[in-house]
This record gives C-alpha cells, structure tokens and sequence, in this order.
C-alpha cells in the first residue's frame, strides 16, 4: 500500500466531510468507492476496517508507528486528519475546545436528526402513516437549524473568522436537506439567513467544491 490515506467512502454527508477535509488539508489519498446500496460495507474485506461497517472510513498506511492505521465514524476522522496536518483545529486552547464542541454537536445532532427526518419526508408520499415522526423529526431539524443561525450571528464561520473541522462537519448535512432531501421550501430553509450566507461561502471554496466529488456518481 503506498503512503498516502486510503479513504473509503461515498458521496453522502458524513462520505463528503472526509473528501473536503483532505482536499482542504492538501493531504494526499486514494478514494475507493463503497456502494452501499448494493452491501459493499458487509463484504469481509470493508469490514476489516470498519466494524461497524459504515462509510467513510480511512486507513493511515503509516499512521501506527509505521504499521496501517484503520479509524472509523467521520468525527473521529475528521480530528484525526486535523491532527496530522496541523490545519483546521486550532491550537489555543478556548478555540479548539469551541471546534470539538461543535464537532460532536453535529455528530449526536443534525448528523442522525437530519438523516431521520429526510427518511420520513422521502415516504410522506407513500406511506400515511409518516405523518406523526415527519413532524416529530421536522420540528427537532428546525429546532437545530436555529441552533446554528444564532451560533453564526456576527460570524464568518462556526466558531468565528477561522474555518475548521466543525464547518466540514456541518455544512454537509445542512446542504444535504436541500440538495438531497429536497426541503427546502417544507423546512422554509431561506428564513435562516446567516446560515445561508455561511453555506454559500463554504460551497464556494475550491477544495469543497473538489472535495464533494470524491466517491459519487459523478
């Protein structure tokens, strides 16, 4: 295996956190494309690196003292990239505890909220016993989408004028209630308008853009 990250994924929100932090970071890697829709993430060979067997996962060929490192869950990569690379985590002390607070209010928060409710508004169509959990997880979405505008008052990125990991972490799941779930007009996204401004600025960047494209269909 050659040194660079080997990065196994798809282009889903938690798949594109990892392709934009690499690309940002400049950090070399190798994308392998895991469908999920056909049970990639079950064969032994995923499996090995992930027990879990969810996407993205990373191997760091080099990461144990020279040996492969295998890490799991997006949040965790997400430090662990951060880490090598010395960028998008901050080093004084008030700063980097406001990205990692951040960090894990994505991932016990928009990350399964969101996911919930794009699961139920896709079947309100077909099945008419969605209503009660569509407005269940529709109410919470909202609740967290509000949680994040206020946070961005007077703010460039999540924690201030400094992008890290939290913004990688975010932006995804927020841009994925549109583009994906097709929302937009169902959650009134355009009342959030520093979020609005914030995701403009962060879907704009290069490496974003590059980054996003890492292990889709595309």
């Amino acid at each position: 295996m050659p040194n660079k990250i080997q990065l196994y994924s798809l282009a889903t929100p938690n798949g594109q956190k990892i392709g934009i932090a690499l690309e940002e970071m400049g950090i070399e890697y190798d994308a392998h494309k895991i469908d999920i829709s056909n049970g990639a993430q079950f064969t032994p060979e995923f499996v090995k690196i992930n027990p879990n067997s969810k996407i993205p996962a990373i191997v760091d060929p080099v990461g144990d003292n020279g040996a492969p490192l295998s890490i799991m869950e997006s949040g965790a990569i997400l430090m662990y990239l951060a880490e090598k690379s010395g960028q998008f985590l901050p080093q004084d002390p008030v700063k980097r505890i406001e990205t990692l607070q951040w960090l894990f209010f994505q991932v016990g928060g928009p990350g399964p909220l969101f996911g919930q409710f794009g699961h139920f508004y896709k079947q309100k169509d077909n099945d008419a016993n969605t209503n009660y959990p569509l407005e269940r997880y529709a109410t919470e979405t909202k609740r967290l989408l509000k949680v994040i505008d206020n946070q961005l008052i007077n703010k460039k990125w999540i924690i201030g004028e400094e992008i890290t990991i939290a913004d990688f972490a975010l932006a995804p799941w927020v841009d994925c209630l549109d583009v994906f779930f097709k929302a937009s007009d169902y959650l009134e996204l355009n009342e959030y308008k520093n979020i609005n401004r914030w995701l403009k600025a962060f879907l704009d960047r290069p490496a974003v853009i590059s980054g996003r494209k890492v292990c889709s269909n595309n």
